[in-house]
């Protein structure tokens, strides 16, 4: 009896100290692996990855993290690097605002790299988390300043102070009704052919058809619209436009009553040609 209470004695305390030679590596293992992944984070915001570190990383225990990871393709003739800047805005944020720790990371898995993965789709996009769906963590997305506008604003005002300080002597053009008649019109087309809506939504200048390799120039919806779409649309209108001033123009001229009334009805064809485009 004796003898049995030392043999279940000593298991009991070689299976502790299995217990904790376990645990203890197991700790030193998610230890590895968060000092590893903050090292990459302080290099980057978003961590690259193949399939190996996927696997070792994200899918791997232990892990004590939440990991959002992007597929995509990031292949020049792949082109599929339309949500790449957009991500890389998200995991800028977070990793250089005040609330980051090792409790969240961006990834991105390129397709050529993890092609074993079995990746049907890109870009992907998949959350990895700890214990439950959400992170609880709050990101405030600080976007980068766009100088462009500024400095194209500058530019243009310093070209027309200096275009009315070498014609300080001279504004009779600032009353030229011609003058302010084509700035009107540029106005006007850049309004009605829709450069205010891509400003606002910023879509893409065409489409190509990853299937076909087929290029769309002209969306298929109503609600919707490509940049070259507005280009086609402003240069119709134009088109249109300097028909109506040929054609009066044609119509007010002096001279042979015959060609007049070819010039006429040329015209009428050119912008009825136009305007059924």
């Amino acid at each position: 009896m004796v003898d049995t209470c030392k043999e279940i004695c000593l298991f009991s305390l070689l299976l502790f100290k299995l217990i904790i030679v376990l645990y203890k590596d197991i700790a030193n293992l998610l230890a590895e692996k968060v000092e590893q992944l903050m090292e990459w984070s302080s290099r980057r915001s978003v961590i690259r990855m193949n399939g190996d570190k996927f696997r070792r990383f994200v899918k791997a225990p232990p892990r004590n993290y939440s990991v959002i990871v992007m597929f995509t393709a990031l292949q020049p003739q792949r082109q599929c690097s339309v949500s790449n800047e957009e991500y890389q805005v998200l995991a800028n944020s977070w990793r250089y605002s005040s609330a980051f720790s090792n409790k969240l990371f961006f990834t991105i898995v390129d397709y050529d790299e993890g092609a074993d993965l079995n990746m049907n789709s890109a870009p992907t996009f998949m959350h990895f988390p700890l214990k439950a769906d959400r992170t609880d963590v709050h990101i405030r997305v600080f976007r980068p300043p766009n100088y462009s506008g500024t400095i194209a604003l500058a530019l243009l005002v310093s070209l027309v102070g200096g275009l009315l300080y070498l014609r300080r002597n001279n504004l009779e053009f600032i009353y030229n009704k011609t003058g302010w008649a084509m700035a009107a019109l540029c106005v006007v087309f850049a309004m009605t052919s829709g450069q205010m809506w891509n400003h606002i939504r910023g879509p893409p200048y065409a489409h190509k058809n990853p299937q076909n390799g087929q290029v769309s120039y002209i969306h298929g919806s109503s609600q919707a619209q490509f940049v070259a779409e507005s280009h086609i649309i402003l240069l119709l209108n134009a088109a249109i436009t300097m028909g109506m001033v040929l054609l009066n123009e044609a119509a007010t001229s002096k001279g042979d009553v015959g060609k007049r009334r070819s010039k006429l009805f040329s015209r009428i064809c050119r912008i009825s040609e136009f305007y059924l485009l």
